[in-house]
Order: structure tokens, then sequence, then C-alpha cells
């Protein structure tokens, strides 16, 4: 018999509605389950026992809310709360305590889930490590920036937990752990109180231990509640391969990865997979979400750089001058060269296939917890706003975990999700 903690989202709600589990129950598990792990792990920054008890006895007591009563989450770091300060990752907001919760965090209380804390994310969700650790070797890095929300869920401290993704930060930490991560189309999922990094890219998302789990976590945060109902997946599903213009980055692991995923799919869906190479508009496409998001991230900062630049770390300073030294021509030509390629990838995904298999990292997570991995190969599925889901359906020559993503066409989340339960069934 699972203990409570170990349980999905989605198996703890059919047992708080067939009342053979009360949430009280369930948050005490993960509760013990973070005062056992969490230091070795390091995935929280601040945490409310008593609060979050107090509020799944009062769950118990009260008439269903929504998908997510009496559910315990976790919340990255990076959005407003108004009951926990929130840090960015920053020693400048230290003690900064917003007045109200970011949208989506309201949202996924209104549906009555409980709040256990704040999740630890790197500085301004940029690239340099935290204090958390991988949970399957803390040698190794759960990858960033969504750093502590995947390792908690990946050690079973929370079921589901929020995060955000502007390069890479949703698909490679879900990677790195082991877990579902999924990311949906741009837009999808509103930013407000959210610290932003780059306005045109930054994209909220989640982390789970199930495709169901995904789907009802951003049903809950948007409204879509058509999403929390995963239709089976047709059987004329048309998919394909598609290891991007930087596939000589790819381990061998990963290379391993996606021809497992692959053969799971032909399995399926009894259609071959074919292998796409993206057309030569696409080549230098990563450098251009690059100069995007650092070119709207200096214009994000400007406050920060000008009033407290002894608080930035000496690699987001380095990462901010790249930005400062863009020009606003070079930057609406970037813009020019990323819708040219919005348009061509939506032709491709109706003309030619509907779900990609791409890498989610270069391979398993490395090792040390100073950095957080390459996003190289979630670049350009971010610039090009399309939903992508990781699936951790393979393992390394190390042990390690090691995911892939799939990637779908613009709004088409429902049909991404239904191939993603599929794979993983």
């Amino acid at each position: 018999m699972k203990a409570p903690y170990e349980l999905t989202a989605s198996q703890a709600r059919v047992a708080l509605e067939s009342n053979t589990l009360t949430s009280e129950a369930l948050v005490h598990s993960c509760i013990e389950r973070i005062q056992d792990r969490e230091s070795t792990v390091h995935a929280w920054v601040q945490t409310d026992f008593a609060a979050a008890l107090a509020a799944a006895r009062a769950a118990d007591r009260s008439p269903r809310k929504g998908l997510l009563h009496g559910i315990p989450f976790g919340a990255k770091d990076l959005f407003d709360t108004h009951d926990f300060p929130t840090r960015y990752g920053s020693p400048i907001y230290e003690n900064n305590q917003p007045s109200s919760d970011a949208v989506h965090i309201a949202l996924m209380r209104q549906a009555g889930g409980i709040l256990l804390g704040k999740t630890v994310t790197t500085e301004f969700a940029t690239f340099k490590g935290g204090p958390t650790t991988n949970p399957h070797n803390p040698q190794h890095t759960p990858g960033g920036s969504s750093s502590g929300s995947a390792a908690a869920v990946a050690d079973y401290m929370v079921p589901i937990a929020t995060g955000s993704q502007t390069a890479g930060s949703v698909i490679r930490p879900a990677s790195f752990c082991g877990v579902i991560g999924y990311k949906p189309t741009y837009g999808k999922i509103s930013t407000g109180g959210s610290k932003s990094l780059s306005p045109s890219l930054d994209t909220l998302g989640c982390f789970a231990r199930s495709v169901e789990d995904a789907a009802l976590s951003v049903a809950t945060m948007t409204g879509d509640f058509e999403l929390a109902n995963v239709p089976k997946a047709p059987k004329s599903m048309r998919i394909a391969t598609c290891l991007t213009p930087d596939a000589d980055q790819a381990s061998s692991d990963t290379i391993l990865a996606i021809e497992h995923a692959a053969l799971l799919a032909e399995d399926h869906f009894k259609n071959p997979v074919k292998n796409i190479r993206l057309s030569k508009l696409f080549t230098k496409l990563a450098e251009t979400q690059s100069r995007i998001m650092w070119a709207e991230s200096a214009k994000s900062f400007s406050f920060e750089q000008a009033m407290y630049p002894e608080q930035l770390s000496q690699q987001i300073k380095g990462l901010l001058k790249i930005g400062n030294a863009i020009t606003y021509e070079q930057y609406s030509n970037d813009l020019i060269v990323a819708e040219q390629a919005r348009q061509a990838i939506d032709q491709l995904l109706t003309q030619s296939c509907d779900i990609l298999i791409a890498p989610s990292a270069i391979g398993e997570a490395p090792s040390g917890i100073t950095q957080t991995g390459d996003p190289i190969f979630c670049r350009i599925w971010t610039l090009l706003g399309l939903p992508c889901i990781n699936l951790p359906l393979s393992r390394g020559s190390n042990g390690l975990p090691v995911g892939i993503q799939l990637v779908g066409a613009r709004g088409k989340d429902r049909l991404l999700l239904s191939v993603a339960h599929a794979l993983m069934s």
C-alpha cells in the first residue's frame, strides 16, 4: 500500500473524493517526506507547515472547491504569494512581501490547492546554480531555473509544482529529475505576478509525476478545464523525430532515448515514425532566441542594474552586459526571423506531421550543482511558442534519467497531452 505522499495528484483526488483519504493525512505525509529529505535535496526556500495543515483540515470540512481540492503543491519562488516572501532567487528581494498572489497561484488556491511553500529558483530564473540537488544523485544538478519544483516533485515531496521557462527551465530540469514537465503554448497561462525575464518568451508550466497531473495543473492555472480530460490519441497520428540543427550536441544516451520513444510511438500508433530535418531558416534559431532573451532581460532588470548592481552575481552581470550591447536594430531583426520561423513551423506541423519527438537535454544531468545544464535543445521550441512536454522514458549510462520532449503545434495542447499519455501508458 502506497504512503499518501507517493500518490499522484490524480490518485489523491480520487481517494479524497471517495473519503478513503483526508487532505490532512495527505499534507501531513508530504510534510514528513520533506522533513526527511530536505537536508539532502534543498528544494524549498520557505514552507509553512502549520498553515498548510490548517488549510487541509478546512478542506476536509468544506464542500469541494475545484479540481485541486485538498491537494498540496509547490510554487517556484519567481511567483508572487501574499503569505510568503517572494525573493526571485536574489538577495535584492530578501524581504520582499507581495500583497497579492500571482494569477496562476490564485487560481490554484481557488480550485482548492494547498500551497506548501516556495521552491528554489536560480537567480532571476537564469543559469547560476542554487542549493538544490538532484534527488537521483545529490552530486548532480537538478537543472534550472525551476530547480526546486522539479526536485520536490521527483522526490515525492509534493505531487505537483509550478515552474517557468524562458529558455529550457521546465523541460530540462524535468529531464534531469525524471518527471513530467509541461510547458503549454505561449500565453496560455497568465504571467501576471511573475518576475519577468523576457516578456516575449516567458512561459509558465508545471511539474508532475503523471501526464494526467500535468493536464490537471494547467487546466487549473488557465481555466481551460477541458485540458483536465486527456482524450485518447487518434491512431492516425503523424509523428516524427527531430533532433534540431544542434543534433551534434546530443549524447549517445539522448540519441538512444529518442530511438526508444520512436519505437514506442510506432508500436502504439502502428504508423512509421519519420525523421524531419528543419530548413535553413532554423539553423541559427537558438542564437536568435538567446539574443532576444538577453536584449529583453537587460531592459527587464533596468531597476536592479541601476540600484543594486553590487547584489547581482557576476554571472548575471555578464549576461546582462551582453543584452545591453545588442542594438535595437539587431533585436528587431531577430523578432522578424522568429515570426518567419513560427509561420514555417506552423506549416510543417500542419502538412507534414502532428507531433515531433525531440531531445529534452544534451544527456544526463551534469555533475556539480553550480551549473544547471545547457538548454540548447529547448531554445527554439520556446522561441516558437510551441507546447512541449518532457517524458521520463529512459535512463542514461550513469543510471540518471534522460527525457525526451514531445512538441506540438501552437494551441494543440490537448492533442500533445493525448500523445504523451499514450506513450507513458
